[in-house]
């Protein structure tokens, strides 16, 4: 559905005027623009839960095969499964619960000081102290003068002064850092859970490796044509990708596990 924002019929028509094909493409940007919206309101947690279930699969997935390639017992494999899903689904949420916190406090840090707002008032009418706050939060120097103009009149009007007056009190909101993390938590423990099932219902050697692989396939194609539809991409092309990476990553720890295993 994506792909046909910018798909226009009077590209291959040779009977189509030049402006009858521009005014396509303008259109279809307007599309384009309005579609954006949409995947703007739906990919904030559901675009962290298709990745944080993708990082999940492919980590683990690779951890599993590498670990059952050296010979090691079931219950080995499935420990071992259990520990990269609770290490990295802990390590996925610290991280995000950090990005988000550090988010948080850096535009706190941009709000005007409300002390300093209380402190107009005592302010020296002749400074040019205000101007240079309103310079300072990107103002030209006539937009500055007029703006402190303004605020110094309001003061000697006795009239109260605004929140805002030194600049935005609104910023962009950076989410909880707590509700980011837990989602974290969760979307990479799901991701992660899958190329486990089969050990811990009891299977093991060829058979167990087989279902991971397929279970995990799956999921990969799912999450890799999500991803597409949240991009504007073909769904496909992106679902065979994140399928490619999945099974190139858990190919190379496979190797490996049979190369240590053999050494040691």
């Amino acid at each position: 559905m994506q792909s046909a924002e910018t798909r226009s019929p009077y590209d291959d028509d040779a009977d189509a005027s030049r402006q009858i094909s521009a005014d396509e493409r303008i259109h279809a940007e307007v599309v384009r623009g309005l579609a954006s919206r949409g995947r703007e309101r739906m990919s904030g947690n559901f675009r962290a839960a298709v990745f944080g279930i993708n990082d999940g699969l492919v980590s683990n997935v690779a951890l599993v095969m590498g670990v059952m390639a050296t010979g090691v017992p079931a219950q080995i494999v499935l420990i071992t499964g259990i520990s990269g899903l609770l290490s990295g689904a802990l390590s996925m949420a610290a991280g995000e619960y950090i990005s988000v916190r550090s988010q948080t406090e850096l535009l706190d840090a941009s709000l005007p000081d409300p002390k300093a707002r209380e402190a107009l008032h005592a302010l020296d009418v002749e400074s040019n102290e205000l101007e240079l706050v309103y310079r300072a939060r990107g103002m030209s120097e006539d937009e500055a003068r007029a703006k402190a103009s303004q605020v110094f009149q309001r003061i000697s009007d006795q009239k109260r002064i605004s929140d805002n007056v030194l600049g935005s009190t609104e910023i962009q909101s950076a989410g909880s850092a707590r509700s980011a993390a837990t989602f974290s938590f969760l979307s990479f423990a799901i991701g992660a859970f899958l190329p486990i099932v089969p050990y811990v219902f009891g299977m093991e050697g060829l058979a167990g490796a087989v279902v991971s692989l397929v279970l995990v396939g799956l999921s990969l194609m799912a999450t890799g044509a999500t991803t597409g539809l949240l991009s504007g991409k073909p769904p496909g092309i992106r679902a065979v990708r994140q399928l490619s990476i999945g099974y190139g990553a858990a190919l190379v720890t496979y190797v490996l596990g049979l190369l240590f295993g053999m050494i040691l």
